[in-house]
């Protein structure tokens, strides 16, 4: 009798630059809000190794700032040498159970909440007006000069050499959602006249340094993947044939994967997560900014966009087409029968987030065949569950540890 694993590709190898993933599975990276003061808890080791047991070949730990200047808020993961010791606590246990372990990397740019910026009025690829002012008070952003970009560069390059000497195997920089790298790349941000503006190609050069910079430092030793917004959801901004364009120009410079997602965390958090986020389905959260935040997204977004599985394959196609290169599909895999289309479609890898939070064994489930599609039911509330004492769950199982979560990693 054939079993589910013998049937699909994704349950064999895959090699990304110097790392090979026992399957193709991939957590993506969720913020999981288990870094309180910016210390990675035991319950961010909890989380992963979870997920780590469940089956993934790779594991991805969200949202890991650069700098101080590059936080979108207090309490990130500082990729900085305090923080090693905690982060080698994740990865031992991530490798405990046979996986690898991404660290995304990333610069929020204007995309903030911190106020005691060295630099000022947050960077971007552009100056004026911040539309992110309106909750955080930042209410102008600068433009990046050249000796900015340069520090910046040499951020992530730190960064990604930290998260080496921590244990990942695999760094993700990240430039989509809106935060620094993806204000260069969408035209809504980056209105820039120089050589780093105007079509996708230029727009794309600075986040193509620092791959070029983060690959020439660490590139041997980890995989460096790429999370780009395919399509910015927006009017006006990037469309997937744009957004082609500019994962040629990463395939150009060297990237080892893209992860292909969609969409800004400020104009279309609908395209990223695929359904409209109902009233009925939001927690009321004690943070007066993150409720400001809410009310204004349901403002501004649509109400009535039912989730659809493989949401975004229509856009992901677009540079499936326009490079050789390996990509993960993201955006509404539920189901094996999904995995197994994506697959079909030429992607090498499939990137899971709120299936994942849902059943951490989804992998081992679809590989048993002990199941065939996940329960989660898409509603997108474990993304306001990020701001809770315990860290991100579902809602439909068990709480994370709020005492786990007040501890660090290593401690």
């Amino acid at each position: 009798m054939t079993s589910p694993t013998d049937r699909s590709l994704a349950f064999t190898p895959l090699t990304i630059g110097p790392l090979t993933l026992r399957n193709r599975f991939i957590k993506s990276a969720t913020n999981e809000g288990a870094a309180r003061g910016g210390v990675p808890s035991k319950q961010l080791v909890r989380f992963h190794e979870r997920i780590a047991a469940g089956g993934v070949g790779m594991t991805t730990v969200a949202y890991c700032a650069v700098s101080p200047d590059g936080r979108t808020f207090v309490d990130q993961i500082g990729l900085h040498e305090g923080n090693v010791v905690h982060l080698k606590a994740l990865t031992e246990a991530v490798h405990r159970q046979g996986a690898a372990a991404s660290a995304q990397i990333t610069h929020g740019g204007c995309f903030t909440w911190v106020k005691d910026l060295s630099c000022g009025r947050p960077l971007s690829s552009s100056g004026g007006f911040n539309k992110v002012g309106l909750l955080s008070g930042q209410w102008w952003r600068q433009a990046m000069d050249a000796t900015q970009m340069t520090q910046v560069i040499g951020e992530f390059v730190q960064g990604a050499r930290l998260a080496r000497d921590a244990g990942f195997d695999a760094v993700e920089i990240h430039m989509g959602h809106g935060y620094l790298l993806s204000q260069f790349l969408s035209p809504l941000y980056n209105h820039r006249r120089d050589a780093y503006g105007g079509s996708p190609e230029r727009r794309a050069r600075y986040p193509a340094e620092v791959l070029g910079r983060v690959l020439d430092a660490v590139g041997k030793e980890l995989a460096v993947v790429c999370k780009l917004s395919v399509t910015d959801g927006a009017r006006g901004g990037n469309t997937a044939a744009d957004g082609a364009r500019i994962a040629k120009v990463l395939e150009a410079a060297g990237a080892h994967l893209l992860v292909l997602s969609a969409g800004l965390n400020v104009e279309s958090i609908t395209t990223m997560f695929g359904s409209s986020f109902p009233k009925e389905n939001r927690v009321k959260m004690s943070n007066p900014l993150i409720n400001a935040a809410m009310f204004l997204q349901r403002l501004t977004e649509p109400q009535d966009v039912s989730f659809r599985e493989m949401y975004l394959l229509e856009s992901a196609r677009h540079v499936r087409a326009a490079t050789r290169m390996p990509l993960a599909y993201i955006g509404g895999v539920k189901t094996l029968a999904n995995v197994n289309q994506a697959m079909q479609e030429g992607f090498e890898a499939v990137a899971l987030g709120r299936a994942l939070i849902h059943g951490a064994d989804l992998v081992e489930a679809f590989g048993s065949g002990r199941t065939q599609a996940s329960e989660c039911t898409s509603c997108n509330r474990c993304v306001s569950m990020m701001y809770t004492p315990g860290g991100t769950s579902c809602v439909l199982g068990q709480a994370g540890s709020a005492e786990l979560n007040a501890q660090g990693a290593a401690s």
